[in-house]
């Protein structure tokens, strides 16, 4: 971080408003492999939508899934788009989920943004970045 850079932390609420998933693999005995695109409303620190295209695996007692996520919108007053990487783990009740902005995948007024994100409470983004 430059001296210029200023790292901030912000939770953003989001709803989803579209869930479409297609299996694409199950065998018996093991995970069901699926393709969901998942469109999002942020309000709050982050205004406007985010639309994610997952891969699942999802077994009974334990799943996972990575993520490709473009958010659209304004975040603390600068209009633009990034795209965050993601990836989450359940093993029974314990979940976790993390990301990363891409690198250079800020555009308008977002151009530069870097950091991470995460999810630790239900339909809150976490995000820490600088510019």
């Amino acid at each position: 971080m430059t001296d210029q850079q200023v790292e901030r932390t912000v939770k953003a609420k989001f709803e989803i408003v579209e869930f479409d998933e297609s299996v694409y693999g199950q065998q018996t005995g093991g995970p069901k492999l699926t393709r969901v695109t998942i469109r999002k409303r942020y309000q709050g620190v982050i205004e406007g939508t985010g639309v994610a295209e997952v891969l699942t695996a999802q077994g009974s007692a334990g799943g996972g899934y990575v993520a490709s996520e473009r958010i659209e919108g304004t975040l603390d007053g600068r209009q633009g788009t990034f795209v965050i990487q993601h990836w989450g783990l359940a093993d029974g009740p314990n979940q976790s989920s993390e990301g990363s902005i891409v690198p250079h995948s800020g555009t308008g007024e977002l151009a530069g943004i870097t950091g991470h994100a995460m999810e630790r409470e239900v339909h809150v983004l976490t995000l820490v970045y600088t510019w």
